[in-house]
């Protein structure tokens, strides 16, 4: 049978719903925050699938974080039938985590069908979240973090965003206007403790002021929106404008 373009394109389209139809875990969270004084932290999984499922968890290093993760999750491995629940667990070693500043890392769980007809296609299906390790006596308080960053014009074209603070800010729909020209759109960013970045407008400001205007995700998912003025050279906070429950899309 020759497979014209369109034919191909309808057999993958058929693929990927029967795919569909078996995939179907459900993390009861977006992202994890782990306090260094809990012995443990813990989230449930839904398998909304039909099917029994077999399901995979591990924890893997972010760019800014190297060497082993002194973690374990648990169940690492285990079954779960369709409509099933599982609560699994991630427990801290105690050792080898900055102890100054927030560090984070990827919770990668992945569902692997267990049974299909013959010549089916079986997909194993991957969901990333963060993991937001948290030591003690940190000073700063999470919530306030956005509200740190140092927002400055370093030259008419070059904007620079700074955190001088403990915690990761998580940032969505970054944009900056000089007036009503936009001249910095950019879609997403987690900007690091102690860490800076530098982003080129689209256009010089020159002497006017300059307006940005960003939504920070808080520890529970939430939009929180934000804005700063900046004037010549001046540094700048943000300051808050909404807030909202509903988590990005």
């Amino acid at each position: 049978m020759v497979y014209t373009p369109i034919r191909y394109a309808c057999l993958l389209l058929a693929l990927i719903t029967a795919a569909g139809v078996q995939a179907g875990i459900v993390l009861n969270t977006t992202r994890i925050i782990y306090p260094a004084q809990d012995k443990e932290v813990s989230f449930g999984v839904h398998n909304s699938g039909g099917g029994e499922i077999l399901l995979q968890s591990w924890l893997e290093a972010t760019a800014e974080e190297t060497g082993n993760l002194p973690f374990v999750i648990t169940p690492a491995l285990t079954r779960m039938p369709g409509d099933g629940k599982q609560l699994l667990r991630i427990m801290y070693a105690g050792s080898d985590m900055p102890q100054d500043r927030e560090s984070v890392f990827w919770l990668n769980v992945q569902e692997i069908p267990q049974t299909a007809a013959a010549n089916a296609l079986q997909i194993a299906i991957r969901q990333r979240i963060k993991v937001f390790f948290r030591p003690q006596g940190l000073r700063d308080v999470p919530a306030e973090a956005p509200q740190t960053l140092r927002w400055q014009l370093l030259r008419n074209d070059v904007l620079r965003v700074s955190n001088p603070g403990s915690y990761h800010v998580s940032m969505v729909r970054i944009e900056a206007h000089d007036g009503a020209t936009q001249v910095m759109n950019k879609e997403s960013h987690m900007l690091a403790p102690k860490h800076s970045l530098d982003i080129t407008l689209s256009k010089p400001s020159g002497d006017r002021p300059v307006s940005v205007s960003f939504i920070s995700i808080n520890d529970f998912g939430g939009q929180v929106q934000y804005r700063a003025t900046l004037n010549g050279r001046e540094i700048a906070s943000a300051v808050v404008l909404q807030k909202s429950d509903r988590a990005p899309q």
